[in-house]
């Protein structure tokens, strides 16, 4: 062990109250999506903490939602100069899927070395992980190139504003790890499905429903068609699924349905097979399964899958070594969820993701964090980090 990886990691051992104190403050804080000001508010304290450890950032505002943060430490070259793939990325987001108010009726708290409360662990905990290894790093140096920390605000909504700046991030990346919480098990994440999140519009006509039957033209008969329609896709052998998981519309119960709008969630694993069942949906769209309806469809946020190239596989094994220095067995899982490592890879970068503290039941009042998983997580990535070069990537 080379005497920067002792003082990286001895220092990021001795950073574990720190680290606990900064989690906290950022899970009390609001941030959920469609929050700008609170997403920003744990950006303030992202931006806080670079500069109190010399770590310069640059901001790409966010319209909507919450700004991007761009924090980079020079590192050493790499043995490949000419390569423009030179940056090793750290990223995260800092937007959770909780409403406003959700951390004054369900604040931090540990119990038995358990961490809960709103983003614990979807990502607040991967967030924090990542500002203490850029700090090791500005602090004791041997990055074989320049890392870059990007604090992304609207993940949880398909990253509107987030992806372009992701993906351009990419193109110079050399491998990238995504902070997303460490699976249960303890395993990272080596492939993601894909995802499309869309909503259709359908137009019928009113009519009572009892004196004037025959003159209307049901919106939710043709929801209901549709919806039948497109849960027939699904295909799990292929791992796609079809989901509409809201429904509304009508005017009255009295009337017939002068509107309806479906939200389809779509999954799948294999780019190719987005095109065709979107192709499918569009078609189903198109169809008046109730002569006189009109339907329009718009995609309202998307994710590209994460698939594992020979050079992401290579970063699988170099992160497993870097683990079990720390005791860590951590295998590659695959999950059905998304994640902005998708952009990454699509980019062509070799991205790992979920090498967050572990935590569970994202989403949920249940989420958790496993507090004792923060300094053996982060010194993972460190030693991943430092093992880059003679690894080959």
């Amino acid at each position: 062990m080379s005497s920067t990886e002792t003082a990286i990691t001895e220092w990021l051992a001795s950073q574990h109250d720190a680290m606990v104190a900064a989690l906290e403050k950022m899970v009390n804080t609001d941030g959920g999506s469609y929050d700008k000001a609170g997403v920003d508010a744990v950006g303030e304290q992202v931006k806080a903490f670079m500069a109190e450890h010399g770590i310069p950032v640059e901001v790409v505002p966010g319209a909507k939602h919450g700004d991007c943060i761009r924090a980079t430490v020079e590192g050493g070259e790499a043995l490949n100069a000419g390569n423009a793939r030179q940056n090793i990325v750290l990223m995260g987001h800092r937007d959770t899927v909780f409403p406003k108010g959700e951390p004054t009726r369900r604040p931090f708290t540990i119990k038995d070395g358990i961490a809960y409360g709103p983003g614990v662990s979807d990502m607040k905990a991967g967030i924090v992980m990542n500002m203490y290894v850029l700090a090791a790093f500005k602090k004791f140096g041997g990055a074989p190139g320049p890392l870059v920390g990007l604090f992304t605000g609207d993940e949880e909504i398909g990253s509107p504003e987030g992806r372009p700046v992701i993906e351009a991030e990419a193109k110079k990346a050399r491998v990238v790890f995504n902070s997303e919480p460490g699976r249960p098990t303890g395993n990272v994440v080596s492939g993601r499905k894909g995802g499309v999140f869309s909503v259709f519009d359908i137009e019928g006509k009113a009519a009572h429903s009892g004196g004037n039957f025959e003159a209307g033209i049901s919106a939710i008969g043709e929801l209901a068609a549709k919806i039948t329609a497109i849960h027939a896709l699904t295909d799990l052998k292929r791992g796609i699924t079809l989901n509409v998981g809201l429904v509304s519309g009508g005017q009255s119960v009295n009337t017939v349905a002068p509107w309806a709008q479906g939200q389809i969630d779509l999954r799948y694993v294999e780019p190719a097979d987005r095109d065709e069942i979107m192709g499918k949906i569009h078609e189903i769209i198109a169809r008046s399964y109730v002569p006189g309806t009109k339907a329009t469809l718009t995609i309202k946020g998307e994710f590209l899958p994460l698939t594992q190239s020979p050079e992401a596989a290579k970063l699988l094994a170099v992160y497993q070594e870097a683990a079990a220095v720390a005791g860590l067995k951590p295998v590659g899982e695959f999950s059905g969820g998304c994640a902005d490592s998708g952009f990454t890879a699509a980019m062509g970068a070799p991205t790992l993701c979920s090498v967050g503290p572990v935590g569970g039941k994202a989403h949920s009042p249940e989420e958790y964090l496993e507090v004792a998983s923060f300094v053996p997580r982060a010194q993972s990535v460190a030693r991943a980090i430092l093992k880059l070069e003679s690894s080959g990537l």
